[in-house]
């Protein structure tokens, strides 16, 4: 007998009316045109909390005999099931306490303390926290929500899934970021269970492509700890259960770069006018660098899983979004130190369209020899056509400029 079923997912649907928002689904044209297919974005970054994490953990929660609840909660997670988790127990009014990496997003730790839940730091990583969770379960006698491996975790992220074909029953395609393989699974169950012929991907970060390689050696694998912009997917085993589910009902799992959900965090900023998270990200960084094969002329759905982001992070992912689509550029010249000649440089850059954001004159490096000057300029460019051409007319003026 399966252990997540459609009829679970459907109660599950029932306790979280008026609880979990049904998010929009938003047409994007300038995606639909880059990928050429129609893409429609799954938008759980607008859940209550900021994450999709909601619909699993409160699921979870109301499951709960009196008595489960009455001994306390205790749940590991990287951010988003913990704001979950708290909010649902503050809803029944019970103890939750929510282990997290000393490195999580303060704004995730902050909203988490805020539902009235109390945060232990352990680690760096979602498997230090759990660690954590299970020795405070043991001491303390409090009750377990899993942020994954769960039935009613896995039910309540299901719930989504239902909405996406109840909304747009032509869906033929739905892309899912992967973590530990909760969403993804209770997704897939869902769909596949209404629409056989649905296509499901996950998708990775390259740091941690946990199940993807568990799917492919067909067994659960460990993966090296790495830091990602994706820290909400950045779990290095899958669950027993989800990695069943994945293995019966995904159909194709792709990894992306971290310059890539840099690209599409930007991209979303830019043109759909929202903040994503870096899993939130992943499935538009996907179809943005043509991951997924087959999509041509498809109707295509990319979850964007959730949208809390550090601000203090969103200046160095805009950053390195605008250097990776060469609209920002960074030169490195040696030039004779003498009068006019950085005005003959910024002039140049000026007549061609550029504007310099900065710019830094040091005479001092050992490698630089008397009577030169290093200039390091960071310049805000239009294209990779545009940083080539300007690069190419000052070595053409005597100034060779070497791009960073």
């Amino acid at each position: 007998m399966a252990l997540v079923t459609l009829e679970m997912i459907r109660e599950a649907q029932e306790h979280l009316k008026g609880v979990a928002q049904r998010t929009s689904m938003m047409h994007s044209t300038s995606l639909s045109e880059q990928c050429g297919c129609e893409v429609h974005l799954k938008m759980e970054n607008f859940q209550r909390t900021g994450s999709f994490k909601l619909r699993g953990a409160y699921n979870k929660v109301a499951s709960l005999t009196p008595e489960e609840r009455a001994r306390g909660i205790v749940a590991s997670s990287a951010g988003n099931h913990a704001q979950g988790v708290a909010l649902a127990a503050k809803e029944y009014g019970c103890k939750a306490t929510i282990c997290m990496p000393t490195n999580a997003p303060i704004a995730k730790i902050d909203a988490t303390k805020s539902y009235g839940a109390d945060v232990v730091l352990a680690g760096d990583f979602y498997a230090d926290c759990y660690e954590k969770a299970c020795q405070l379960q043991k001491e303390k006698g409090y009750t377990f929500c899993h942020p994954f491996d769960d039935p009613l975790v896995i039910a309540g992220q299901g719930t989504i899934g239902l909405e996406i074909l109840e909304k747009l029953p032509e869906t033929d395609v739905i892309v899912v970021p992967i973590g530990g393989g909760g969403l993804i699974s209770g997704i897939a169950v869902a769909a596949k269970e209404l629409k056989p012929s649905i296509r499901i991907v996950g998708v990775q970060t390259q740091n941690m492509p946990s199940m993807k390689e568990s799917v492919e050696l067909h067994k659960i694998t460990t993966v090296p700890a790495l830091k990602s912009l994706a820290d909400g997917i950045t779990v290095g085993t899958p669950g027993t259960l989800t990695f069943d589910i994945v293995s019966k009902y995904v159909d194709e799992i792709v990894t992306v770069s971290e310059s890539e959900i840099a690209e599409a965090i930007l991209f979303l900023l830019e043109r759909v006018k929202t903040a994503s998270e870096g899993a939130g990200a992943c499935p538009v960084a996907a179809l943005m660098n043509h991951k997924i094969a087959g999509v041509e002329g498809k109707n295509v759905v990319a979850l964007v899983s959730g949208g809390n982001i550090d601000v203090n992070m969103i200046d160095r992912i805009i950053n390195n979004g605008l250097v990776k689509t060469w609209r920002r550029a960074y030169f490195d010249v040696v030039v004779q130190d003498k009068p006019h000649v950085l005005s003959k440089i910024t002039t140049i850059i000026s007549d061609s369209n550029a504007n310099i954001l900065s710019i830094y004159h040091d005479r001092s490096q050992r490698d630089i020899e008397v009577g030169y000057v290093h200039v390091a300029l960071e310049i805000e460019t239009m294209n990779e056509k545009h940083v080539t051409s300007l690069l190419a007319t000052l070595s053409e003026n005597g100034f060779p400029a070497i791009l960073r």
